[in-house]
């Protein structure tokens, strides 16, 4: 048990982790989100505003506050996955997976020897994991969360086997892309009977196969009922708190 990997220690206890997106290139912002009490935050590198050199610092600050920080990458490309790993996150957000063999490739290059292909070379992954480097490299392939998005029809046709594949700790559900692909629109109302069914397939998925899943939740009142069912939320995303707060004032300013 490490206890700076904080959001695999909630996860192992059923404790409920709540986590949240950063997608502005901000050392500062990192520090400022993360000391509101969230037990994990992606650092979204796919649609948000984050470099690699903001996604190296983003990941510092968090995991010196004691949250861990996770990276969401582009795609399941093993140079991406090898970046996020050497800055130190305590794990991966890989989208648009949908297929098993997608899966496999995606866990090959999130562990070390003999289990992966992944190359060792940075002393910065230590540092966030709070311990040496000869520690990292022993516990490594057992800490690192490597987590798959399921978000479109294909990925929902093969989660079953999906889920299925050894080293893969967590499936997320994109709800957005997901409903785009399943229903054509967004936001999805929710009561689709479609929608609704990929959800639940997911989810009895994952728990065939004793995976965590967790998913995006828009606001404090639907991460309470989403942790009803899932392992961990992510509760909304920098940019969206920022309108949400001037909005809301700005209309009791002028009401």
């Amino acid at each position: 048990m490490n206890p700076h990997l904080r959001l695999l220690n909630a996860l192992r206890t059923g404790s409920k982790p709540i986590m949240t997106f950063l997608g502005l290139p901000s050392f500062r912002t990192a520090q400022v989100v993360a000391q509101t009490g969230v037990d994990a935050i992606i650092i979204d590198c796919e649609h948000g505003h984050i470099s690699d050199d903001s996604m190296h610092s983003s990941t510092a600050a968090i995991a010196a506050l004691g949250v861990s920080p996770l990276v969401r990458l582009r795609g399941p490309q093993a140079d991406l996955i090898k970046r996020a790993l050497d800055a130190g996150a305590h794990g991966i957000v890989v989208p648009q997976i949908s297929t098993a063999e997608e899966a496999r490739a995606v866990v090959s290059h999130a562990k070390f020897p003999p289990q992966g292909l992944r190359g060792q070379g940075s002393a910065f992954p230590a540092i966030a994991h709070g311990i040496d480097v000869p520690t990292y490299m022993k516990t490594a392939n057992e800490t690192i969360l490597t987590c798959v998005q399921i978000e479109t029809r294909q990925g929902v046709e093969n989660v079953d086997a999906i889920c299925s594949v050894h080293g893969v700790d967590m499936v997320f559900i994109g709800p957005n892309d997901l409903a785009l692909s399943m229903l054509g629109y967004v936001p999805a109302q929710g009561s689709e009977p479609e929608f609704v069914g990929a959800i639940k397939k997911i989810v009895d998925a994952a728990r065939r196969h004793g995976k965590w899943v967790g998913r995006l939740s828009n606001n404090g009142a639907l991460c309470r009922e989403h942790l009803k069912i899932f392992d961990t939320v992510a509760l909304s995303y920098d940019v969206r708190a920022i309108q949400a707060w001037y909005k809301a004032e700005l209309q009791a300013v002028r009401s």
